[in-house]
């Protein structure tokens, strides 16, 4: 369909043609060519009167006569550039306004959440509802969320905080959740007897570990043969967990060997588990590797593990998810997150939740660290 503006040339055109044909056709009888000439004026007041109404119509609306239309509107409209410009000035300053608007709301949000006891990084959890909220090397980071990662379905009202501080998760009404703890030779002697006694269902036992400095020297736990015979002569199932320190593929390889090789002789039912903590400070030797570098060394671990007929996990916390690790590498493999808030703040998949370093247990002399997993490990 044309609008009035094609109409307009139209006729200008249909001006010039009518004279060219004028010069250019044979003479014809007087009654004749007064027909053809009625015919062309009626032509032309049409198109004149058109042009009439449309400019009156446009004059209006510059005098404030018409409300422009929305932009929303689904309708067929016309608009000089004033009018244009007019609308563009409209929707911009709508847009200031609400986005001032928006940012007076957040910041009073946060306001509220501070002055409530919250901490920082709380608060702008609270308000950035589409990010992971993080600090990392002094900084916070706004991470996006990711869809395209598997994403957990706890559901809040159903996490239960016992009397003792311990976690049960609960669903249609029945706990699902298992009791566990993590240890190494920090924890010194412990009586796996009482540990039992005290509804621990497993146990993941350090097993090796790399030191920070520049050798990087390889270690087996010195309590590990303790703890491994005395948890499973207890009855608890064990895993067993290698805290990494590899810079390269070769380092990597030596670790799961030797892990491999100490828990030959044992009945190990729960995960192989790798430990890729970034460490605090500046001794770390894999604090300065790259994101791929640490993913491949994860995804070689567990796919070494996963050969010798093992199940691996990845242990990780907030930053690795979210910084430091190429999850969508990693999917195919169970994960152990640690988090000590007693909030589902964390939105990806995990198996199993350390949810506190500060735990206490019959049978171990002071803290230790408290796990649930949400349906048994060892299956």
């Amino acid at each position: 369909m044309k609008n009035s503006y094609d109409d307009i040339f139209l006729m200008e055109d249909l001006e010039q043609e009518t004279q060219v044909q004028e010069n250019k056709a044979p003479k014809k009888s007087g009654g004749r060519f007064f027909l053809i000439l009625l015919i062309i004026l009626l032509l032309l007041s049409v198109l004149v009167l058109g042009g009439l109404l449309l400019y009156s119509k446009l004059k209006e609306d510059e005098d404030g006569e018409r409300d422009v239309p929305a932009l929303s509107e689904n309708v067929e409209v016309l608009y000089t550039k004033e009018q244009v410009d007019e609308l563009f000035a409209r929707e911009l300053e709508s847009a200031v306004e609400k986005e001032i608007a928006l940012r007076g709301d957040v910041l009073s949000d946060i306001k509220a959440y501070l002055a409530g006891g919250s901490s920082v990084v709380e608060s702008f959890r609270r308000v950035y509802k589409d990010d992971i909220v993080i600090v990392s090397g002094g900084k916070y980071h706004f991470i996006p969320i990711r869809d395209d990662l598997k994403h957990n379905s706890f559901v809040p009202e159903n996490l239960q905080i016992l009397e003792n501080g311990e976690l049960q998760y609960l669903q249609d009404g029945q706990v699902i959740t298992h009791k566990g703890i993590d240890v190494s030779k920090h924890q010194g002697d412990i009586d796996w007897q009482k540990v039992a006694a005290d509804g621990v269902e497993f146990a993941i036992l350090r097993v090796a570990y790399r030191g920070y400095g520049e050798a990087g020297k390889l270690n087996t736990d010195e309590k590990f043969e303790q703890n491994i015979k005395g948890a499973l002569a207890a009855g608890i199932k064990v895993g067993v967990y290698l805290y990494s320190q590899a810079i390269t593929r070769e380092e990597l390889l030596e670790e799961a060997q030797l892990v491999l090789d100490l828990i030959a002789p044992y009945k190990v039912e729960c995960p192989v588990v790798f430990d890729v903590e970034k460490v605090s400070g500046d001794k770390g030797r894999m604090n300065e590797i790259s994101v791929e570098e640490r993913t491949e060394f994860t995804r070689l671990f567990c796919e070494t593990i996963e050969k010798a007929g093992y199940k691996p996990m990845i242990y990780h916390n907030m930053e690795m998810g979210a910084l430091l690790l190429n999850l969508d590498e990693l999917e195919q493999y169970d994960k152990w997150f640690a988090y000590y808030n007693k909030d589902f703040y964390y939105p990806y998949e995990y198996k199993m939740w350390q949810y506190s370093d500060k735990g206490r247990i019959n049978g171990i002399n002071g803290e230790v660290d408290l796990n649930i997993s949400f349906g048994p490990i060892w299956e």
